[in-house]
């Protein structure tokens, strides 16, 4: 066999140098033993045959009718908080189409399955001449659109383990606190965010990941609505405003954001907000009449759907997906004006559940909450078609033992993993051939190569993980000790 000449050798040097620098360059993602989604695509450097699949969540029972008389036709603006053994759903009571101190009051109703809800005789303010109701705010400009969260800095103190955010337009957003997410008060008389429209519900929360409060709120650009994000150390200083990106993707009217650290990789915020098409009508003149479509605030000329976003930080969004992650459905009560709000915040409901809550007819004497649920990860997947596809991480460095993976496959379906060297070189023991076909629908599956389960010797270095999938879906990965 001749030799390759000099040139030749130079030439296929260079392209050793080549691949090695673009290796070199493509930097390790540090995932330690955090569990990791496909939400954003943040781990993926190819996919070959396979896709990201969007998973909307199923539609399940009504749990909340807005039926008492503080509550009524325009209630809205929904968060739920899991504590303990308690579920509360928050929202604004609002039973006529006017934005005034003494129509607007904050309610909240109880749950301890997150399924059966019951609506508590507080006592704590007078509203339509009874103090035996649910409300714990009132006769305040932050009952518009006020906004609680379960403070998880672990220097919060005890008087302030709840804390919430209200307020529309100047002069912005109030903060308050409560001990028990019952009683609350003003942290302080001055607004802590004044930069913004805020004409929505603005969301704020501790970030673990970021070691600082994170607040998400409406802001108008371009004359369209649009999301800003501010910080804190302290919940009262807080920094400029930014303007979240885009992404590559077009502006849209994102009404809400429902910005919040999921519960299962807190690292990652998931947000459900409604985008909003104004103008866009759908139903006749004559449906609007029979299905009686409120003539105030325009309802019969704007249409809403609930959109699937996420973050980890600064000024990111991704909208992997524009295709809608909740559609407004059969009901024409849907296709009118502000029918379909997700309620801040996504809570698990059983081992194997999650769920999360949307209010749909708004405006309407049918005016409801309903929950939807998903497998938990289960937003997006990796997806393996009947013929094969594959998916490839960019270099990662883990801690831990062993790879647990959540995944489904059809029955004639089936999923392989193999640990690669950055150089995309199959790592001996680890290799494909070294992984028994995957098959069956786990939440927290081990994968197993020849050689065993233990991956602890590769922990530390950088290793890319291909996935050959097969009828399968991939959810989301984790290294576990």
């Amino acid at each position: 066999m001749q030799r390759p000449t000099i040139p030749v050798l130079g030439c296929m040097a260079w392209l050793l140098c080549l691949c090695f620098s673009v290796t070199a360059a493509e930097v390790s993602i540090d995932i330690g033993g955090r569990r990791e989604l496909f939400v954003d695509g943040r781990l993926i450097v190819q996919l070959q045959g396979a896709r990201l699949k969007l998973h909307p969540p199923q539609p399940r029972e009504i749990v909340l009718k807005f039926d008492r008389p503080w509550e009524g036709l325009y209630s809205g603006y929904e968060t739920i908080l899991h504590t303990g053994d308690v579920f509360r759903l928050y929202y604004r009571g609002l039973p006529v189409a006017r934005h005034t101190l003494d129509t607007e009051v904050t309610c909240v109703a109880e749950s301890r399955d997150g399924v059966s809800w019951a609506k508590p005789e507080l006592g704590l303010f007078e509203v339509q001449g009874t103090k035996e109701n649910n409300v714990v705010l009132a006769r305040h400009r932050a009952c518009h659109n006020f906004a609680p969260f379960l403070d998880a800095n672990p220097h919060a103190p005890a008087d302030q383990q709840y804390k919430a955010l209200g307020g529309s337009g100047a002069p912005g957003l109030i903060a308050f606190v409560s001990p028990d997410g019952i009683h609350w008060q003003e942290l302080q008389k001055e607004p802590v965010i004044t930069q913004g429209a805020f004409d929505s519900q603005n969301n704020a929360f501790w970030s673990q990941s970021e070691g600082q409060y994170v607040c998400y709120f409406r802001v108008f650009r371009e004359g369209i609505r649009w999301i800003a994000r501010s910080t804190s150390k302290d919940f009262v200083q807080w920094t400029e405003p930014v303007d979240l990106e885009l992404d590559g993707k077009p502006r849209q009217h994102l009404y809400t954001n429902q910005m919040a650290p999921y519960l299962r990789a807190p690292h990652i915020y998931l947000g459900l907000p409604t985008r909003f098409m104004p103008g866009r009508r759908v139903v006749t003149e004559q449906e609007a009449r029979k299905i009686g479509t409120p003539t105030e605030w325009d309802y019969a000329n704007d249409c809403t759907d609930v959109l699937l976003c996420s973050a980890r930080g600064g000024a990111e969004l991704k909208r992997t997906f524009l295709e809608a992650f909740v559609r407004p459905g059969l009901d024409l009560r849907n296709w009118t004006s502000r029918a379909n709000y997700a309620a801040r915040g996504i809570v698990e409901t059983a081992d194997e559940e999650l769920s999360l809550y949307v209010k749909h007819n708004a405006g309407y004497p049918t005016a409801h909450v309903r929950r939807y649920t998903l497998r938990p990860d289960g937003f997006v997947s990796v997806n393996g078609p009947y013929n094969g596809g594959e998916m490839t991480t960019r270099p990662l460095l883990f801690s831990g033992s062993r790879l647990s993976i959540n995944y489904a496959t059809s029955a004639a379906g089936s999923l392989q993993v193999e640990l690669q060297t950055p150089s995309r070189q199959a790592i001996d023991g680890f290799t494909l051939a070294d992984c028994p076909e995957i098959v069956g629908d786990r939440i927290e599956g081990t994968v197993r190569w020849t050689g065993g389960e233990s991956v602890g010797q590769l922990a530390g270095k950088p290793v890319r993980l291909r996935f050959v999938l097969r009828d399968a879906d991939l959810y989301s990965i984790q290294f576990l000790p």
